[in-house]
């Protein structure tokens, strides 16, 4: 049986849909990423040392959700979504784009150390704060910001994205 065109949003719906989709992502990743440079800059200055990363926060924020979206539309990490229960595809969504997010942020500090006429050596040296340490805690904490995000878009997809904003966003009917 064929498809309506009723039933395919337009255009216009799409965008929007992507914008907003792009909008909230962002908006998360922000927090997240601001809550761990609001942390970071505590430690650093309770050292002497000054740290700033607000604007560096933001735009990390626009360019992971840039990219988180992208890899969803390529449909990475859809492969377990169907077969197994929701913590299961979550987390090999989670880990999915934890590698992806990896692999640009190497391609992103090559690129930046060659601007600056750096070695490739010295540049991806600093992925992660520069120690191996460093690196795996940065790793599992982008994999702890990524996790519920991909919990909501699991359960979104099983309950419906508009039961899933009324549920956390419309007040409760008494009974």
């Amino acid at each position: 049986m064929a498809t309506s065109t009723l039933d395919k949003p337009s255009h216009g719906e799409r965008i929007k849909a992507e914008l907003r989709e792009f909008a909230i992502l962002a908006t998360y990743l922000f927090v997240c990423f601001i809550a761990l440079a609001g942390f970071k800059a505590a430690i650093l200055n309770a050292q002497g040392i000054s740290f700033t990363p607000w604007l560096f926060a933001l735009i990390k924020a626009l360019v992971c959700a840039k990219f988180l979206l992208v890899g969803r539309w390529f449909g990475l990490g859809d492969g377990l979504a169907a077969k197994y229960p929701l913590i299961v595809s979550t987390l090999y969504r989670s880990v999915t784009f934890l590698l992806v997010l990896g692999v640009l942020t190497v391609v992103e500090e090559a690129f930046v150390g060659h601007l600056h006429g750096e070695a490739l050596g010295a540049s991806l040296s600093r992925i992660g704060g520069g120690t191996v340490a460093q690196f795996v805690a940065t790793s599992v904490i982008l994999l702890l910001v990524l996790v519920p995000f991909f919990a909501a878009r699991a359960l979104g997809e099983i309950i419906g994205e508009k039961t899933l904003y009324r549920l956390y966003f419309e007040p409760r009917k008494k009974k």
